[in-house]
């Protein structure tokens, strides 16, 4: 690949080590704190485009954040309604396509085509395991015991509802994959993400990632660590993010409010850095993940406004990047700019939603097997094929 100087292992190469070395565990005391959260205040206030309950579930001396969506409640964010995901986002994607307008239309009709299947499934109406509200959720490691323990305490106390786990990738989780297979599990293709992997403390650098950190050491911006940040800097996160992935992209994308951002970084889930103009507001912001030995960046925004030569967006994902490799984390970058994730040293993989269903009523059951089948056979090529 151009612009790169380092050659990188396929996903096969790193599934050994990640499931001894990386594996997921949820903090207790972010879990409560999270879960606390979404309990003390509204959840529109929070994030401005959800409506959703938010619970804890413990099982084998394990815990997790619990979310509650009805389908009488869409639309709703994707990231607990997947109609939203598999229809709405799906049909918005094909704004890529733009300059192919037949094979647009194509994906379009194939969209349309599939959106009674997936309200015939009933997805909507669902209690998700692990999910921290965002785009991509670390998921812990779980044996078979463990999965058994989930289905049965999930399939009785909410019997009307599917069970769904999201952000679960052949990279990371290709255990639980299998544990949840096993014991009737779907697996639901959802997107291609990007994982980089190298954990060592001088990982091989890409030209691009040269270029980046010569950026970050002359830019005229300052820095911002994670102990600068005030309440006007979460009013600007709160700006900057929607700039990006609201304004620049889809508004489908979760709205993270400015009181979201401050309570999440006050209460120690996520940290925060980004630059700003030399004693004044930030022209960049990341908000970061780290849930046991894995990182995630759920939040990045930027000054759009500002020239693309000002390289905002590269510095920032440099320095989560850099974040990663300070504190030896496998940092799973999620999807979106595959291009400039790829010269940057990271590996694609299929992201998954797994679902039980095996309580619900057969039609609900016989859907979701359909989605399984079209999204294996169709969608994971499009994935692939087209890095989406």
């Amino acid at each position: 690949m151009s612009g790169a100087s380092m050659s990188r292992p396929d996903a096969a190469s790193l599934d050994g080590p990640l499931q001894q070395a990386d594996r997921v565990e949820n903090s207790p005391a972010k879990v409560r704190a999270f879960v606390e959260l979404f309990n003390g205040i509204p959840v529109h206030d929070l994030v401005a485009n959800l409506t959703v309950s938010v619970e804890t579930l413990e099982i084998v001396g394990r815990v997790f954040p619990l979310t509650l969506n009805d389908a009488s409640e869409a639309p709703n964010c994707y990231i607990c309604c997947p109609s939203s995901a598999y229809i709405d986002y799906a049909v918005d994607e094909t704004r890529n396509f733009v300059a192919h307008p037949l094979l647009r239309r194509a994906l379009r009709a194939l969209i349309g085509a599939c959106a009674p299947l997936v309200r015939a499934s009933g997805l909507d109406h669902q209690v998700q395991v692990n999910n921290w509200l965002y785009s991509t959720n670390p998921v812990p490691m779980l044996d078979r015991a463990a999965v058994i323990a989930l289905r049965a305490n999930l399939a009785a106390r909410f019997p009307d509802r599917a069970i769904v786990i999201r952000s679960l990738n052949e990279i990371a989780d290709p255990a639980t994959i299998a544990a949840l297979k096993v014991k009737g599990f779907r697996m639901l293709a959802a997107r291609q993400i990007y994982i980089f992997a190298d954990r060592s403390a001088a990982p091989a650098m890409t030209n691009d990632m040269k270029r980046d950190r010569k950026r970050l050491r002359t830019t005229s911006f300052e820095i911002v660590g994670d102990a600068d940040f005030g309440e006007t800097d979460y009013a600007r996160s709160e700006e900057l993010y929607r700039m990006l992935y609201l304004d620049k992209y889809t508004p489908l994308n979760p709205h993270y409010t400015a009181r979201y951002i401050g309570e999440m970084h006050r209460r120690g889930i996520i940290s925060l850095a980004g630059l700003r103009r030399p004693g004044g507001e930030l022209v960049a912001v990341t908000g970061l993940f780290e849930n046991g030995r894995t990182l995630t960046q759920p939040i990045v925004g930027y000054d759009t406004g500002l020239p693309i030569e000002e390289g905002l967006y590269r510095m920032v994902m440099a320095m989560a990047q850099d974040h990663a490799t300070a504190h030896g984390l496998f940092f799973n970058m999620s999807a979106g700019a595959s291009n400039f994730k790829r010269r940057r040293g990271a590996v694609p993989a299929i992201e998954y939603n797994a679902v039980y269903a095996g309580h619900l009523p057969h039609r609900r059951r016989m859907a979701i097997r359909m989605m399984e089948t079209v999204l294996a056979r169709i969608g994971i090529p499009l994935l692939r094929s087209f890095e989406l």
